[in-house]
């Protein structure tokens, strides 16, 4: 059966229905951005329907003109996307919009497109982005057909086994790679670029080393911590009151949430009881907090820029190591009044958090990390680099 022809089917149409032959071409225009119509997917056609139609199709009917396009794939033979054209849930957002707003409309959007089991979700390889670069948006659109073919065929695959599925495994018309190659790489060469020749200099060499998976490393001094904890006993007092098992535990109850204090003695939490049992677990909190989320920009930039100079092992004087941070973060555009001057806060933390956890030496003389604490800095710089890219919020 040969593809619908765009051209055809509205001549077809003007003759039968003129009334709805302008609407329709509109419509089609928007839907396609003139590509074959065969190209198009479920989740394009809810997309057009749910969100750029309200939004970015000018003041025109707008329930008539998703009517118009749902004659035209209808003749086209393509009834399924025909009848949500007209569906009562197109009409209802439809209509969401014009009575409640944007913000509304959006939202139901958003809940019907779930709904529809055609929208990939995140796994644990990717989680995806809001603003999405071409090659991570060539997988989501990939990975939507694949659900949607799916549907069709009456399987009953999870939609995360047949995601996961879709994305690690090699494609021939990836020339043998995957999906989630392509996009980590992309999103590797986003964060190598980053603002600043100097941050992009020090950057650079990792692009390579963070394309595979650092292996997971034990943590004995956290996870003897955690012993203790889970066992009742109390820590020795040559242990307990050192500055780097007062940094630890602070560490492992504030920021991690695996133990809580009993009285005199440390009790273990449920979440710290997972990272005893896991390796994999306890290094991904650990890596993941070394670079976490939530602080203010400038600290993460400052905490960023030390983990690329500790990676390779390099011995540096505390002032050494604040004074290259300090050249890194100010060539990305940070001035004193945002923070430049209070880089050796952020800087020190991190020295002072990695000498807790056992992953690297620093005193007042000097800073390095072993090979585990390398290990964790490229771990922590990995995630930091291939997390998804999120709108910023005006809050």
């Amino acid at each position: 059966m040969s593809a619908p022809d765009v051209t055809a089917l509205l001549a077809e149409l003007e003759r039968s229905q003129p009334d709805m032959a302008e609407e329709a071409r509109t419509a089609v225009e928007w839907l396609t951005g003139g590509e074959p119509l065969e190209t198009v997917t479920q989740l394009d056609v809810c997309e057009f329907l749910w969100y750029t139609l309200p939004i970015k199709v000018g003041p025109l009917n707008h329930e008539r003109l998703a009517r118009s396009l749902g004659r035209l794939l209808q003749l086209g033979g393509m009834e399924r996307y025909a009848a949500l054209c007209d569906s009562p849930t197109t009409m209802q957002i439809l209509r969401t919009y014009q009575q409640e707003g944007e913000e509304a409309g959006t939202s139901a959007y958003q809940q019907a497109l779930e709904a529809t089991g055609v929208l990939p979700p995140d796994v644990p390889e990717l989680q995806w982005s809001m603003i999405m670069g071409p090659e991570e948006l060539g997988a989501h659109l990939a990975c939507s057909a694949a659900l949607e073919l799916a549907i069709v065929a009456g399987e009953t695959i999870e939609r995360a086994t047949l995601t996961r599925r879709w994305l690690t495994e090699p494609r021939a018309e990836l020339g043998g790679d995957s999906w989630l190659n392509r996009v980590h790489g992309e999103r590797l060469n986003r964060w190598v670029l980053g603002r600043g020749p100097a941050r992009r200099e020090l950057a650079q060499p990792f692009e390579v080393r963070l394309h595979a998976p650092v292996p997971a490393q034990p943590l004995p001094t956290l996870h003897r911590l955690l012993s203790v904890a889970a066992s009742g006993e109390t820590l020795p007092m040559r242990l307990a009151l050192s500055p780097e098992a007062l940094r630890l535990r602070d560490l492992a109850e504030r920021e991690l949430g695996a133990i809580r204090r009993d009285g005199a003695r440390l009790a273990i939490t449920d979440y710290g009881m997972r990272l005893l049992r896991s390796k994999e677990a306890m290094w991904s909190a650990v890596t993941r907090l070394l670079l976490a989320r939530g602080e203010h920009e400038f600290e993460v930039a400052a905490r960023e820029a030390a983990l690329m100079l500790l990676a390779d092992g390099t011995l540096m004087s505390p002032a050494q190591l604040r004074e290259r941070v300090a050249e890194v973060v100010g060539g990305e555009g940070w001035h004193p009044a945002t923070g430049l001057d209070d880089v050796a806060r952020p800087v020190d933390d991190l020295v002072t958090q990695l000498t807790a956890l056992g992953l690297a030496f620093g005193d007042e003389l000097a800073v390095r990390m072993d090979r585990p604490g390398q290990l964790a800095a490229l771990a922590a710089l990995r995630a930091h680099a291939l997390r998804p890219r999120k709108y910023v919020s005006s809050a």
